[in-house]
């Protein structure tokens, strides 16, 4: 299939309209418009069930399978918006007028230049030897070295949140490049934030698809609930610490493969199982093994998660033009069948880390950079629920159960 703007809208509504059919008449929680505290709940292991905070901006509803931002619905969002759009609404709680886009944009754009400590820090550390979530976070310690070095005693938040969206797409490129030992380059203004982060990892203007298509992935990655990121970088603005310490909290939390790095996991795996054939036997040994199959079911949906509905049919839709990728897509599909077959009735279907690892191997994106794509865009949901939570600020104290001995008696070196 070849792919233009409107074929990509179509998938989209599509997708949509698959979804609310499988969903049918599951009713929906509503969720309260007001937090009313104390709260009673469930607490497991992990703080699973735990309430920890109220929120307006996203919701995902993991019993039919759906996400909103700000009351929007991901599907719409992702069928007619931009990512510079959901960032806007994100953040200030509504749609941007058209004005207020420009100006938005304008401040996020004005903030994208390689920073010059940065790139400093960039040319003494051993690029290939860290992971680049690792380079991220220096790049967050440079972003605050910026701002010390305009002699900003006090760090505005808003300020700081428009240079973390801005740098974390320009520090994802140049991490890009330095990997492939080719020179850094400088951000357009006259591109989107999903155009830049092509432009500055490539070094070549993307066409408006693959701009297109990754303006998608942004969208879809940007918030999701109190994920394990986005409660690292809240706990970390609740000691009233700056937006920088909080954003690299957030990536730190990100890196690991059961959160965002389960995309570069996905990838391994279907490059190990090798083709569709493959795929029966590679999941029976790893049932036996008891291993778990990256990109496959989540903590809170209990249904097939809406952002893997949207990123498989563009998935397919552009892999058609490179026999690897379709090849991997097609394994990623046998597998899915098999899976779903054997651990539906357990609720786990695929999340949105099993495609899209697939939709960046296509742009030529490499497999480590997957989970900074996924920083670059969920940056944008971190530094909304931070502003969030400062308005109403409590430090996060959770307690712990103590479980271990209370009376020992000190034994002096000399008789141990």
């Amino acid at each position: 299939m070849s792919l233009d703007q409107s074929t990509i809208t179509e998938l989209i509504l599509e997708a949509k309209k698959k979804a609310y059919e499988e969903i049918g008449n599951v009713e929906a929680p509503t969720p309260p418009a007001e937090v009313a505290w104390p709260v009673n709940c469930d607490v497991k292991p992990g703080l699973e069930g735990a309430v920890a905070a109220g929120s307006k901006i996203g919701f995902v509803d993991g019993v039919r399978g759906a996400l909103v931002y700000r009351g929007y619905d991901i599907f719409d969002l992702c069928a007619h918006s931009t990512f510079e759009e959901v960032s806007y609404l994100l953040m200030f709680g509504t749609l941007p007028t058209k004005l207020e886009l420009e100006q938005f944009t304008q401040q996020v754009r004005s903030r994208m230049s390689i920073l010059e400590s940065t790139r400093k820090m960039y040319e003494v550390l051993p690029v290939n030897s860290l992971h680049p979530m690792k380079l991220l976070e220096v790049a967050m310690i440079g972003a605050d070295a910026e701002d010390s070095k305009a002699g900003e005693k006090e760090i505005d938040d808003l300020q700081a949140a428009y240079r973390v969206i801005g740098q974390m797409t320009t520090a994802t490129g140049m991490i890009a490049r330095k990997r492939k030992n080719l020179p850094l380059v400088e951000p357009d203004p006259d591109l989107s934030l999903a155009g830049n982060l092509l432009y500055t990892m490539t070094g070549e203007k993307p066409d408006e698809i693959s701009t297109r298509l990754m303006d998608i992935a942004l969208i879809l990655h940007a918030d999701h609930g109190m994920n394990a990121s986005t409660f690292t970088a809240m706990v970390v603005t609740s000691t009233l610490s700056d937006m920088y310490f909080a954003m690299s909290g957030g990536l730190g939390s990100l890196k690991g493969p059961l959160h965002g790095g389960a995309n570069e996991a996905v990838l391994y795996d279907l490059e190990e199982i090798g083709s569709p054939d493959n795929v029966d036997s590679w999941f029976k040994e790893a049932q036996k093994n008891r291993r778990k199959v990256m990109g496959m079911g989540h903590r809170v949906y209990k249904a097939y998660d809406p952002r893997a509905r949207v990123l498989k049919p563009l998935a397919d839709a552009y892999s058609h033009q490179y026999p690897d990728i379709r090849q991997l897509l097609d394994t990623a599909e046998k597998l899915e069948k098999v899976a779903v077959e054997a651990m539906g009735d357990k609720m786990i279907f695929p999340n949105v880390d099993f495609y899209s690892g697939l939709l960046y191997r296509a742009m030529g994106i490499e497999t480590l950079m997957f989970t900074p794509l996924f920083a670059a865009s969920r940056v944008s949901g971190w530094v909304a629920r931070c502003m969030e939570y400062k308005e109403n600020n409590r430090i996060f104290r959770p307690r712990g159960i103590y479980t271990g001995e209370t009376d020992l008696h000190y034994v002096a070196m000399k008789d141990r």
